[in-house]
Order: C-alpha cells, then structure tokens, then sequence
C-alpha cells in the first residue's frame, strides 16, 4: 500500500480508479475505516473493475450505486459489483464504522469451468449492480462474520483468498434467491457516456469547462447530460464540477503550503475569494481555518 494516497482516488486513462492495494502483489484491499459528513472520501463518484464488499460495523451510512441510494445499519453489507458507479456517504453527524474490502475477482478464476460457472455470470449480469445484505437472514449474518475476520489477515494472500471464496458462494446464493442472476433486464444504455463524461470532469477541472464540452464528450445533448448526472451521481454536471475543484483544493490545503491564490488557479476558481466562498458552503469552515485544523482527515 502507498500511504500517500489514502483517502484518494486515482484514476486510469479511461476514468476507472486505481485501487491502492495493501500489497502491489496481491490484487486486495482491506481497510476497517470509518465515515461522516465532509470528509473528502465522502461522495466521490467512481468506478473500478475490482468488486467491493463493505459491512457496517457501528453508525448509519449510505451508498449510491448507479444513481440508487442504498442506506445500510449496523450488521448490514452491500456487495457491489465490478465497474458500477458508486460512492459511500454519511446519513448523520455521528461517525459510521465499516470494514471495506475491495478485490479483484481474477482470484477466482482458477479454472474456466470454474469461471465461467461461479464468477461470469455475477460479473456480466446487468440486473447485479449490487446486493444488499440485511435484517434476519442467514446470509446476513454469515458474510458479516467473515467480513469481520478480514483484518487481521489483509496481507495473508492465502487467507484472504480462502475468506474471497466463502464470501462469493454467500453472494451467489443471496442472487439467486432475489432473483437476480436472470438475465432478462435491459442493459444501461447510457452508463459509458456517463463514464466519459465523468472522466472528462476529473481530468479538466483546473481548466475551462463548460455544459457544452462535458456534453460533447459523452456524445449526448445538454439536456441528457443534465439528467445521467442527475441520475448517477444526484447534482449537475455543473455542481459535479465544482465537487471536484473542492475535494482537490482540500488536498492542496493538507499537503502544501501555497497561497489561496495559487490554490483557486491551481483547481479552477476564478479568484480566491469566489473558492474561499464555495469551500464554506461545502465543507463547513474557511480555508484557513480547514489549512490550521484538517481535523477529520486520514
């Protein structure tokens, strides 16, 4: 694991995140993290080919995966599948504990019968974005449990590979008796324009843009890209935007020492004073006072 980069997403060229694994070996990230409001892995839209497995340990939070809010209590977890577009988020002031584990489902391919039986059709089935585990159900409690071992074993390859079996069988039968590994839904016809656009946002947000460039990259018209981001992510593309010069202007607050001026030219802002307004209004304090006292970051 590289410990400059917790708490950040990294992306590729086509806007997938890097995961930073805990060892550049073995394709598996555990972490037993927490959240609440304004902390800058908060409502950070993304998407990986790794599947991710988070279970509540303590406090309420939520997802969104694919523009669905899925809200989660303690004891529950969420599986969500490979290439979805997904972010976690506080739903109170107090703090949520998790255990998140993050993997590539390559592990499992240890065979083609055993790939093409077991991991493809979860993998490939476009009604299997996510599955929600919760309330009285065998299957809650069974991969809550082995969620909670993951630990004290996340640089044990064998181990963790042993626990990311046992997990899928509990997600393959949770599947089937939703319903959920038939293949008759309609595919989203709109998500890789989505994808695009979303990219296209994180790669130019210190430059101008404008409605008509995100639009343009996505292949859509304005009033379509206003309703994928509305869907995806729950804000314009416009608010979207300026998400993201705010989450990088935290960054140049907790690892630099450059001026506000430096800052907003750095990440975008027409002016110092127009970013210091917009950093209040979404983070809560100035960013002076945020530079002195990070408080709530990793």
């Amino acid at each position: 694991m590289k410990r400059e980069l917790m708490g950040l997403i990294v992306k590729r060229d086509d806007g997938s995140e890097i995961i930073n694994y805990d060892n550049e070996t073995f394709p598996s990230y555990i972490y037993d993290g927490w959240i609440k409001p304004h902390v800058t892995w908060e409502r950070v839209p993304h998407f990986h080919e790794d599947v991710e497995i988070l279970s509540v340990k303590s406090g309420r939070m939520a997802y969104s995966v694919n523009g669905k809010l899925i809200e989660l209590n303690a004891g529950d977890t969420i599986f969500v599948n490979a290439n979805q577009i997904h972010y976690s988020l506080a739903v109170e002031e107090e703090v949520a504990r998790y255990v998140i584990f993050v993997i590539n489902p390559s592990i499992l391919k240890t065979s083609v019968a055993v790939e093409m039986q077991a991991v493809m059709p979860i993998l490939t089935n476009p009604n299997l974005s996510y599955i929600r585990f919760h309330g009285e159900n065998e299957n809650t409690k069974a991969i809550y449990d082995i969620m909670q071992t993951l630990p004290d074993v996340r640089r044990d390859a064998f181990q963790v590979t042993k626990r990311f079996f046992s997990i899928w069988e509990i997600i393959m039968r949770q599947g089937q008796s939703y319903g959920l590994l038939e293949n008759d839904i309609e595919v989203d016809i709109h998500m890789q324009s989505f994808k695009k656009m979303m990219y296209f946002i994180q790669k130019e947000y210190k430059n101008k843009v404008t409605l008509d460039m995100i639009a343009a990259c996505g292949g859509v018209s304005k009033s379509l890209c206003n309703k994928l981001f509305k869907k995806y992510v729950g804000v314009s593309p416009i608010n979207y935007l300026l998400e993201i010069r705010i989450k990088k202007v935290t960054e140049y607050l907790r690892t630099t020492s450059y001026s506000l001026s430096e800052i907003s030219e750095l990440c975008g802002f027409n002016g110092a004073s127009y970013m210091a307004e917009m950093f209040k209004k979404f983070i809560g304090k100035s960013p002076l006072n945020y530079r002195a006292n990070p408080g709530d970051e990793k």
